[in-house]
């Protein structure tokens, strides 16, 4: 499958525009905000099939309807190509193509090919599988999903059409084929709750195209008018976080980013926060709602759910309290002031969210805070929790403390008492300065057994984004233990040559886009300009020649693990950003 390169050329300075973009469905989804569908190849966790699936992440990540194109009943191997908004398979002169109409619906149409739909699982149990019936009031062939809770509606507006295994029940063969004849066809799939007719579309299948895209151009637009020719991955960027936007469903309360439309389909309570701030600058309803969307779950302790989806919400782990840097974060860069309601859900959150670990998650007579597990940090295998598990850790300590630093300003603002957050900061401070730092480097040491921890991760150099409130000391050897884990493509989780490196090992070793934020941020704040462009340009750089990985072999650049995580994109639309701001 041939995938056009639309990157622009060094020293072409022209703004890249939506029409510019395209992309391989077998790296990001096909899909638009707002719907919970894509079309896509990938079905499983690191599972790619040879054909595009119609995938729903209602109650789980499911690939629904598998989608053949045909001719005279013969599978063709067609070429794939996509674009924001339509989805092509071609084979020579003939097409088919595919657009959402909405959120709910895709419309396809083809000339010289047909397409057939098929239930991927095959066989129907009572718990497993599809049944597919024709609808008696409108003809609808309406395939019932047990996985996603919903139905598929399958319109025939032209063409011929055949039906395969209606009523059948079992292991059988249910399938509808589109455009039998060879001929010109139409025809929408629907993701419905019920079998409620719907009429056939009033719009035509080049306006429902010319609808996506307009719509993705003017997100691109809001997210990234400082683009040019030294950002060509702006627009895919851009497109990663539109098209894994949901709209408000089952249990997530907010229009909210997935993390992707691939097996990662969850919102966990730390990644919303680098989404956040990509949106912020260009669409700051969007960017509150996305802070916000974890604390609509807040259990009776304050605690944030460690994840959330469409009909679960987790609470066997928790996420870094890295909420107020974001929010000073996003503050700075919103397009608008944010309003006063919005503040005071901000501040109620916030409140119980630090409170949690402030009164749960001490062990008595201890100042300091401690993770239960690596999950709870987010690097969920970092070397730093190898010796314990349950650890006072010195990156907690520091996204603590500038917590409550901004808890404390934001008291002040909505007129609150603030002393205490105060009190409290100063004193979390003290107490990691004295414990957790041995003169050399930061330790974290095991909450029951006092042992100090190994000191390689990257997660150790964290406290970097407490800026000046650290001894400059302290600074000057943190920037030269940050320099250990430079790699050409960025800062690796472990050093390579840290005899614990493990080049897909996850959080021990690949470059991931959390932790390059947040060293980046606290490099700068601690006065350390230079070194913070470095960071910066190289993952720059690595998104652009390696796309938006969950994370990156720290060795040699290549993505690693799921292909489209929109925290990857959203930091380097994020930085990219911040350098357009600093080098007009």
């Amino acid at each position: 499958m041939t995938i056009p390169d639309t990157t622009l050329l060094p020293g072409d300075r022209a703004r890249e525009t939506a029409d510019d973009l395209t992309f391989d469905v077998r790296e990001i989804p096909f899909s638009r905000r707002g719907s919970w569908l894509d079309l896509s190849p990938v079905v499983a966790l690191h599972t790619h099939s040879d054909l595009v699936h119609l995938v729903s992440h209602r109650n789980g990540f499911h690939g629904v309807l598998a989608l053949a194109p045909e001719r005279d009943g013969v599978p063709v191997e067609a070429t794939w190509s996509a674009d924001p908004g339509v989805f092509r398979w071609s084979d020579g002169d003939a097409t088919v193509e595919a657009a959402f109409d909405g959120a709910d619906a895709v419309r396809l149409r083809g000339s010289g090919l047909g397409l057939r739909l098929s239930d991927a699982a095959a066989a129907l149990t009572p718990f497993t599988g599809t049944y597919l019936f024709t609808d008696p009031v409108d003809d609808a062939l309406v395939f019932t999903s047990y996985e996603t809770g919903h139905r598929y509606r399958v319109s025939v507006l032209s063409g011929a059409s055949i039906v395969e295994g209606s009523e059948a029940l079992g292991q059988a063969t249910r399938a509808v084929t589109l455009g039998a004849d060879g001929g010109w066809w139409e025809a929408e799939v629907r993701e419905s709750t019920s079998q409620t007719t719907i009429p056939s579309p009033l719009r035509t299948f080049e306006q429902v195209v010319a609808d996506s895209r307009a719509d993705f151009a003017a997100y691109l637009e809001d997210l990234a008018p400082w683009r040019d020719a030294r950002t060509p991955a702006a627009g895919r960027a851009a497109y990663v976080l539109w098209s894994a936007t949901v709209a408000p469903s089952g249990l997530m309360t907010r229009e909210s980013v997935l993390m992707s439309k691939h097996w990662m389909d969850k919102l966990w309570s730390w990644d919303h926060c680098f989404n956040a701030l990509a949106l912020a600058p260009g669409r700051p309803d969007a960017a509150v709602d996305q802070l916000l969307a974890p604390f609509d779950h807040q259990d009776d302790r304050g605690a944030l759910p460690d994840s959330l989806t469409h009909t679960e919400v987790l609470y066997n782990y928790v996420k870094p309290p890295i909420h107020g840097w974001a929010l000073r974060r996003l503050r700075a860069t919103a397009a608008r002031p944010l309003s006063r309601p919005e503040l005071d859900r901000i501040h109620d959150g916030l409140v119980r969210w630090t409170r949690f670990w402030l009164d749960s998650r001490r062990r008595p007579g201890h100042v300091l805070p401690y993770y239960q597990h690596g999950n709870d940090s987010g690097w969920d295998n970092s070397t730093t929790f190898d010796l314990d598990r349950v650890i006072e850790a010195p990156d907690l300590a520091g996204f603590l403390v500038v917590q409550l630093d901004v808890l404390a300003d934001l008291s002040d603002e909505l007129g609150h008492p603030s002393a205490a957050w105060r009190e409290t900061r100063d004193e979390v401070l003290e107490v990691m300065l004295e414990g957790l730092w041995t003169g050399e480097e930061f330790v974290a040491v095991g909450a029951l057994s006092g042992r100090p921890s190994t000191v390689t991760s990257l997660l150790n150099l964290l406290p970097l984004v407490l800026g000046e409130r650290l001894p400059r000391e302290v600074r000057d050897l943190l920037a030269t233990r940050l320099e250990g884990h430079l790699t050409e493509y960025g800062p690796a989780t472990e050093p390579v040559n840290s005899p614990l490196y493990e080049d897909d090992g996850y959080w021990r070793g690949p470059i991931w886009a959390p932790s390059t934020a947040l060293i980046e941020d606290g490099l700068r704040a601690s006065g350390f300009p230079d070194l913070a462009d470095t960071v910066s340009a190289r993952f720059r750089a690595l998104c652009e020649r390696s796309g938006f990985a969950e994370n990156f072999d720290a060795r040699t650049g290549a993505g690693l693990r799921d292909r489209a995580y929109t925290w990857t994109a959203a930091v380097y639309l994020t930085l990219a950003a911040d350098h357009a701001r600093r080098t007009p």
